[in-house]
């Protein structure tokens, strides 16, 4: 029977061996995050139910409640949970293949001439695909076990490696310039971007980003289910695309009928619209809109306004109950210098002149830290 395999290893060729020796004996598997406590461990294993766990030593442990996988399957990963539980994603091998060969498109990517840099964390799907990436289309990849700054910059510099993603928090602190191309995801993009950036949107049932600046990459077909309260044709965002994943580890069916009348369009759950000239806009997930005084304010864009700032390095916005306006936009910020953070009139003045009056934060705590995801994104449940 076909089993899914747990993999206690970090980042590198033994993970890789291990998961082409899996899927060679047509089992699927599933990351682990070696960074993360015993219990937190536990947690995912109890999310991902997998049948058995093979370690960096290749023995494998058995596992009493892990559950079968069907033909076909290859991976199965944990969402985010940036705004909630985390839910177990199956991704197929013919969705993999469908995410690397549109990507490796879109990017004209020339594996004699081209190496990809695997820097983020595998247990996350931007991190895992661009190996996967590689893989499947056999171009080079140099993986490391972690980010390191001056390891990353050395690769890049001496000419090993020409393409990376990256999330905000990294390509701040790495010379954009030594790689032909980037490809940013994760939490929100940067408010400057260097000119070989490409943002990307995607998630985790996506198999990776599926829309690079604004456009959809080939074969994704996407859609606004918008109501009658979002004049501006807002609403949230379905997509369609041979890259999408099977379906949940707990058999929910999360796929809807599409503006062809069709099931199999998917509600991400975020909000956005498509612009005049075609380019999705990403206004951030719907579960996380703070509504103040019965106007909609989207976190993710307060805090690109926000860390236009020169005394900012790093910011998180969220909401807490309000009296009068029912929510108030709180900002955490992170000072480039804790002994002299921005003046709080300033920011909320940088917020109220970009998007609207209602969008300054009411409060603003200054902090030493953000608690965030491994692909970058604001724990906005923890922000209190």
């Amino acid at each position: 029977m076909q089993e899914l395999v747990a993999l206690d290893i970090p980042p590198g060729e033994a993970f890789v061996d291990a998961m082409l020796s899996a899927w060679d004996q047509g089992d699927a598997v599933a990351p682990l995050d070696p960074r993360l406590p015993r219990p937190a461990v536990d947690d995912l294993i109890e999310l991902l139910k997998p049948s058995r766990i093979v370690g960096v030593d290749g023995d494998g442990a058995r596992l009493d409640r892990g559950l079968p996988i069907q033909e076909g399957d290859a991976l199965v990963m944990a969402t985010s949970g940036s705004t909630g539980r985390p839910k177990a994603v199956v991704l197929t091998h013919e969705s993999l293949l469908a995410s690397a060969r549109a990507t490796s498109r879109r990017l004209t990517i020339d594996s004699g001439r081209h190496t990809w840099l695997a820097c983020l964390p595998f247990a996350h799907i931007g991190g895992l695909a661009v190996a996967i990436r590689a893989l499947l289309t056999e171009t080079p990849v140099v993986i490391l076990p972690r980010f390191e700054r001056e390891e990353v910059e050395m690769l890049a510099g001496s000419g090993r490696v020409s393409h990376v993603s990256l999330v905000a928090s990294t390509l701040k602190r790495v010379d954009p310039d030594l790689f032909e191309r980037i490809l940013l995801g994760g939490s929100a993009p940067l408010s400057r971007l260097p000119r070989n950036t490409v943002t990307t949107y995607g998630m985790t049932e996506t198999g990776s980003g599926i829309v690079y600046d604004g456009e959809a990459l080939d074969g994704v077909e996407i859609a606004i289910e918008s109501t009658d309260s979002s004049p501006d044709g807002s609403g949230e965002i379905l997509v369609k695309a041979p890259m999408l994943f099977r379906g949940y580890r707990d058999g929910k069916d999360p796929f809807v009928s599409g503006p062809d009348g069709k099931r199999g369009w998917f509600p991400t759950g975020d909000g956005g619209r498509i612009a005049p000239t075609g380019k999705l806009k990403v206004f951030g997930r719907l579960a996380g809109v703070i509504v103040s005084g019965g106007e909609k304010v989207w976190p993710e864009s307060v805090e690109t306004v926000i860390s236009t700032h020169h005394l900012v390095d790093q910011v998180a916005v969220w909401k807490r109950p309000d009296p009068e306006w029912g929510e108030r936009v709180v900002a955490w910020v992170v000072p480039s210098d804790l002994c002299a953070p921005p003046p709080v009139e300033e920011l909320r003045e940088l917020v109220a002149q970009r998007l609207a009056p209602w969008a300054a934060p009411k409060e603003v705590e200054f902090v030493a830290s953000i608690p965030r995801t491994p692909s970058g994104k604001p724990r906005r449940n923890e922000l209190r």
